[in-house]
């Protein structure tokens, strides 16, 4: 069997043309209708002379002009490398010189980096909605099907890592790898043909790319939010009659504090999934108070998406770990140092295997070579998993902090910082120590109006933590370097240590 991402956008059209698929603004598509536009764009990319294994960019927002240029570039084996529009110039040219890329498809909106990108770099074509030949003409241009080019172990799409550790790496990401994500997602939680899913995770995150594919697979509408605002949000899924959505703790907590001031109709949410990073216990517990579950993802770029899920069917009680591997998938935990598996409840390094494990970084074979290993991908991620199968993350391996041949996770300081009232946002690293090697610091924002002291928070640790564990240092800060999709930039941290 051939799989090919923009096979199964035809697929759709021809079992279910007329159904309303895409919806932006105040525009709606048929399957059929976004199929087309996606077969003008590969045909006018093979008018070009682009072929298999050539790669073009996309720097655009959760609108119909990126899911038809993914798709028709799929179809003739052309990869798309997903830009993130949040990202500053400096850091798309790297992505785009990186790449190797000569073609990009833009919105209007980002006029002034293309400006800047053209000045630097030797592109070939850039398209958009005011471009000649404008991206619509484009579209319009041959809605014949193409010839379909790549399938299977293909890269269909190359997403370049949120860059905590430094520099991005492009992990590519193969047809096989987005098919097998989708079943994996789609076989593990309830995913309906009657769904209509909010599209507000943007597209240049893993967590925007694995529903969109699972979306198509399942025949889903999809409401497409190019930019996350709460109260517009609460507004679209009232008038929309949204039933499901995918989203990063950041955006929960907005909907949680806004959800009595929006004041509307939530009775057609049957859950809402949220990852990027562990969803505190609050924002699980305040949305089962209004009746709408959340549903928690560990998930993985390299995995396409999905590790594990957790939702209330599962155990309604044990929100507090990762949930199990979602179909389709292995797990094991090993030995950071032996790379033996471990039992169960002991705490190693995570390590994956299965369909949704990525063709590799592009262009980096030493990067490559690192995290895959017989067919298993090595995480970085600390854990355990439970006599139920139930899967805890601790922490990354590099942010474990290793303080008198104790090994300390930095993110069970975190957790417990977390819990204080007047502690709005935390993280804690190890920084050089002469007599024990390393020592955990805090770096702690507060929270409005609040008073507290290193002393008084240190103190709070004693109480909860055993003595070798608790933070030795404390610092003050007005806020914490954090990614474009909210996970913490520990490196900046470290950096500024170092320094």
């Amino acid at each position: 069997m051939n799989i090919n991402i923009g096979k199964l956008l035809q697929n759709r059209a021809v079992l279910m043309g007329d159904k309303e698929a895409f919806v932006h603004r105040n525009k709606r598509w048929t399957f059929q209708q976004m199929n087309a536009r996606a077969n003008g764009f590969a045909n006018y990319l093979t008018k070009l002379g682009y072929s298999k294994g050539d790669r073009i960019a996309v720097l655009c927002k959760n609108n119909e002009d990126f899911i038809a240029v993914l798709m028709g570039a799929a179809k003739i084996g052309v990869i798309t490398v997903v830009l993130n529009w949040r990202l500053q110039v400096a850091e798309l040219q790297y992505i785009v010189e990186h790449s190797k890329v000569k073609l990009i498809v833009y919105d209007v909106d980002f006029e002034p980096a293309i400006s800047a990108l053209k000045e630097q770099l030797a592109l070939d074509y850039v398209y958009a909605n005011h471009t000649v030949p404008s991206l619509q003409a484009i579209f319009e241009e041959d809605t014949e099907e193409p010839q379909y080019k790549a399938s299977n172990d293909d890269v269909a799409l190359i997403m370049y890592t949120s860059g905590t550790t430094g520099k991005p790496k492009g992990a590519m990401i193969s047809h096989n790898n987005l098919f097998g994500a989708g079943i994996g997602l789609s076989q593990t939680i309830d995913w309906w043909e009657d769904d209509r899913f909010l599209m507000v995770a943007p597209f240049f995150h893993i967590g925007g790319i694995a529903p969109l594919i699972t979306n198509v697979m399942c025949g889903c509408t999809m409401i497409l939010m190019e930019t996350f605002e709460p109260i517009t949000a609460w507004q679209t899924i009232e008038h929309e009659k949204i039933t499901t959505m995918m989203t990063v703790p950041t955006m929960l907590a907005y909907l949680l504090k806004t959800y009595e001031v929006a004041s509307v109709d939530t009775s057609s949410i049957r859950n809402i999934t949220c990852g990027a990073s562990s969803v505190p216990a609050p924002l699980i517990l305040g949305f089962r108070q209004l009746g709408i579950p959340v549903q928690q993802v560990y998930g993985i770029t390299e995995y396409t998406g999905a590790v594990t899920m957790w939702k209330e069917q599962m155990d309604k009680e044990k929100f507090d770990s990762m949930g199990k591997s979602v179909m389709h998938g292995e797990m094991k935990i090993i030995d950071v140092k032996t790379e033996q598996a471990l039992p169960i409840g002991q705490v190693g390094e995570i390590i994956l295997r299965g369909p949704q494990v990525f063709v590799g970084y592009f262009d980096n074979a030493e990067a490559t070579h690192k995290v895959l290993k017989n067919g298993w991908y090595s995480t970085g991620d600390v854990g355990y998993i439970d006599h139920d199968g139930y899967l805890y993350v601790v922490d990354r391996m590099k942010d474990m902090i290793i303080s008198g041949g104790e090994n300390i996770y930095s993110a069970e300081l975190e957790l417990v910082l977390s819990t204080h009232p007047s502690v709005a946002d935390v993280a804690v690293i190890g920084v050089p120590d002469e007599k024990w090697g390393e020592i955990p610091r805090a770096y702690i924002v507060i929270t409005p109006e609040a008073a507290i002291t290193e002393t008084a928070l240190i103190h709070f640790c004693k109480e909860k933590l055993a003595a070798y564990k608790v933070v030795k240092e404390v610092i003050f800060v007005e806020q914490l370097p954090r990614n474009a999709v909210g996970k913490l930039l520990k490196h900046q941290l470290k950096q500024a240590v170092a320094q």
